[in-house]
């Protein structure tokens, strides 16, 4: 394999901070020689970017990848491994699997990093990849179009997911972050109907618990008068 057709890979995820649905992860990878494609068509980080053209590029990015993977960590899955590891720790794990998947085998691995220290977030990819170069950053979706392309798919997908459960449940649950009003108002109408949340809520969540602490409070409040 000569230089030109080295595999350079990104990672990023999409949905770390919502109460709703799921956290999406991606690797995507391209050989050396493609990556001024990324260029040409203008990729950048996911948040910039309207709804339309992340559309538009996702199309774009899946046509011209060597090799992406994806994984999509439910709610129910999120609280489960938040009871032994940290969000940090599962994002390292799960984009390490992710990494590894690719094939060939990368020669660069650009992240974004989850850490508030990069050094320590890119040290697993270092001890499992010793012959490739390995940048874990924060920003990295701004700093390098390898990460901005991974940010759009996983960015896109969640989305995707997102909207299914929207059209699944028939109400707008707005974007699933907790200063999303619109997500907040279904939180509490839901719990207040049913006493529970649904499975694609993160109970884990600061959110989550405020909300059934104040409805539970409410009910037994209530049943003294």
């Amino acid at each position: 394999m000569n230089n030109q057709d080295d595999i350079i890979v990104g990672i990023d995820e999409a949905g770390r901070g919502p109460v709703i649905g799921p956290l999406v992860i991606c690797a995507y990878a391209l050989p050396r020689k493609d990556l001024d494609q990324l260029r040409k068509h203008r990729v950048k980080d996911s948040k910039t970017l309207s709804k339309k053209r992340r559309f538009e590029l996702y199309a774009v990015l899946v046509s011209i990848a060597t090799d992406f993977q994806t994984k999509h960590l439910s709610a129910a899955e999120i609280d489960e491994l938040r009871k032994n590891y940290t969000l940090n720790v599962i994002e390292q794990k799960m984009m390490l699997k992710l990494a590894k998947k690719i094939k060939p085998t990368p020669s660069e691995i650009y992240i974004d990093a989850a850490d508030v220290n990069e050094k320590r977030f890119g040290k697993v990819f270092e001890t499992e990849f010793p012959k490739a170069k390995i940048v874990s950053k924060h920003k990295a979706d701004i700093l390098f179009p390898i990460v901005s392309a991974a940010s759009i798919i996983a960015k896109k997908q969640r989305d995707d997911e997102i909207a299914k459960l929207s059209e699944k449940i028939g109400e707008n649950i707005g974007s699933g972050y907790p200063a999303d009003p619109i997500t907040k108002k279904f939180l509490n109408n839901y719990y207040r109907k049913h006493k529970k949340f649904p499975p694609y809520v993160r109970e884990s969540w600061d959110t989550a618990k405020k909300i059934k602490k104040e409805l539970s409070e409410t009910k037994k409040l209530s049943d003294y008068f």
